[in-house]
């Protein structure tokens, strides 16, 4: 997997479209706000049981691909989300990933205790 590549797509994605034609001053908050509600809907997967993924609009008729639901691909919307905001602000997650696992695997274990 190609971490760059994804990005940069999912950011094409979304301009193509149409969620980049309107940019106001409050565009990160409002990306950061969807990245959450991707979160919460994961969060609804799960306490729904719904932890495979699951097509609940499947169609003979459908004119494009099934729209896939459950846990797993609410977290995928937040990768998404965040992929698609980073290249924006031209940041390389992929970068920002290696350095920061990099840091983590130094860290003590629990980070000194923590419970959660």
């Amino acid at each position: 997997m190609d971490m760059g590549k994804l990005q940069r797509e999912s950011h094409q994605v979304a301009k193509d479209h149409g969620w980049w034609d309107k940019v106001s001053e409050d565009i990160i908050p409002a990306k950061i706000a969807l990245m959450h509600s991707e979160l919460s809907e994961a969060l609804e997967e799960y306490r729904t049981n719904h932890m495979d993924v699951y097509y609940p609009t499947w169609s003979e008729d459908s004119d494009g691909p099934d729209k896939p639901e459950g846990f797993g691909v609410e977290l995928a919307d937040a990768i998404i989300r965040i992929f698609d905001l980073a290249e924006w602000l031209d940041i390389s997650m992929e970068d920002l990933v290696d350095e920061k696992m990099l840091y983590n695997k130094s860290r003590s274990y629990r980070h000194g205790g923590k419970k959660v």
